[in-house]
């Protein structure tokens, strides 16, 4: 058994070509790039319950060497993944059964029936392999790179596969992201976590695809750093696999909840105070605002104009080309791995990043509410767009740490607080005003306000 960490990106075939060129593979490249055409065939049951236990079984061609797999469920955060991965010889194409002893087998498939596996899909693919390696700092980094280049096929439908896969053979795992966010620099690459094996069950069913990744499990004993952490690799890593998914198959509500998941990490980086000075977060508050910028009027455009929606596709397809995406994806990635919001802060900032999140919470969203100054919008509900950003920061933590909060009828105020927002963002008529006078009456007389307003 092997550990495997690995960053997989999205490329064109254009991108594919310039990587074998490009200047910084070359100069740590000491023996070529080797080529190999690569025949998999990968295997399930007929209710597809490898898939669902998160377990991909193959069996790989290479040249005459026949190799069976089995990756295991393991992590992946915002790209970066690690699992455990075990390696079998073969001396022909056929499932060896006894391999799959309870020492890789997962328990929760222990009374599976494996002679009913099939193979399902394959995924066969030239690859172009390359050792790179170079010093960082005291130590040494070694990557395979992997330029990969073919087709998955499944059920009688195709798509193609291109992309290059980065894998740590020795060093720490942030130098995966250092090189690929050096390479995001000038050629367009995509953060993408989905395994060959997830694309081959997605022509199967185009929902097999999971969106909704687990949402972490805070407590109100966890530090804020710890907990700010965990929320902001789950909205990255949400927002990744919802701009793969939605460049997949065109769907307009994806393309809704990408913006959703951006805002809320904007928002999420907005709350912290002096646990992230401002210094710390420029360039990530940046990269969002200018990817906010252009994203959010679409959204909100396209919810009444059907020619928007359907001119979107092709719009996110060229954001995709070039290299914005992408490198705010692996450098918001490098920021969360090396907790770079945690630097220079003075002493009441790491004071406030040691504090657990049932203490800091509530008094943020206290703050939060009295300066959201809801009765003034009473009498100026005109203006109640200006404080967005901060229902926005209210709602993040509503929506992913009310569970540490203490207070009454906390789902009801996420939920008043939602239609609040969408008021704030509708177009100005009478009918909205009115909606928004009485929706802002509704925020002030709920219970969870009141307590939030006295605390």
């Amino acid at each position: 058994m092997q550990k495997e960490t690995e960053i997989k990106l999205r490329v064109s075939r254009e991108t594919l070509a310039a990587l074998r060129e490009h200047p910084l593979l070359k100069k740590r490249n000491k023996a070529g790039w080797e080529r190999r055409e690569l025949f998999n065939q990968y295997f399930d049951t007929p209710e597809r319950d490898l898939a669902k236990a998160k377990i991909a079984l193959r069996i790989r061609r290479d040249g005459e060497a026949f190799i069976q797999t089995l990756k295991t469920r393991g992590q992946s955060v915002a790209g970066l993944s690690e699992r455990h991965e075990y390696d079998w010889a073969l001396s022909k194409a056929k499932l060896d059964l006894k391999k799959l002893n309870d020492e890789c087998w997962p328990a929760a498939l222990a009374e599976l029936d494996k002679k009913q596996l099939q193979a399902i899909f394959t995924t066969d693919f030239i690859r172009e392999r390359a050792e790179i390696a170079w010093g960082r700092g005291k130590s040494k980094v070694v990557i395979e790179a992997a330029l990969d280049l073919g087709k998955v096929i499944a059920a009688g439908q195709e798509e193609d596969l291109c992309e290059l896969e980065l894998e740590l053979r020795q060093g720490e795992p942030q130098a995966l992201l250092e090189l690929a966010a050096e390479l995001a620099a000038e050629l367009p690459l995509m953060p993408c976590d989905i395994s060959k094996a997830e694309r081959g069950y997605r022509l199967f069913d185009a929902h097999s695809y999971s969106l909704s990744l687990p949402v972490p499990e805070l407590n109100p004993e966890l530090a804020l750093d710890q907990a700010f952490a965990a929320l902001a690799w789950h909205l990255l890593g949400s927002s990744q696999r919802l701009a793969e998914q939605y460049r997949f198959n065109g769907h307009w509500r994806l393309l809704v909840d990408w913006v959703e998941q951006l805002v809320e990490l904007r928002a999420l980086v907005g709350s912290l105070g002096q646990a992230a000075p401002r210094a710390s977060s420029h360039e990530l508050r940046l990269s969002l605002d200018a990817l906010l910028g252009d994203w959010r009027p679409r959204v909100q455009a396209g919810q009444l104009d059907e020619a928007v929606r359907q001119a979107a596709p092709a719009q996110f397809a060229e954001e995709l080309q070039g290299t914005r995406w992408g490198l705010f994806s692996l450098n918001t990635s490098r920021w969360l791995l090396t907790s770079a919001w945690t630097a220079e802060r003075n002493n009441r900032g790491n004071r406030q990043g040691a504090a657990v999140l049932g203490n800091w919470l509530p008094h943020l969203l206290a703050e939060e509410a009295v300066a959201l100054q809801l009765g003034r919008y009473q009498q100026q509900p005109e203006d109640l767009a200006e404080q967005l950003p901060r229902i926005e920061r209210l709602q993040v933590w509503l929506r992913l740490a009310r569970q540490v909060l203490e207070v009454p009828e906390v789902d009801r105020l996420y939920g008043e607080l939602n239609k609040l927002r969408e008021l704030a963002n509708r177009p100005l008529d009478e009918e909205c005003l009115d909606a928004r006078v009485q929706q802002a009456q509704t925020v002030l007389t709920s219970k969870a306000w009141k307590v939030l307003l006295r605390l």
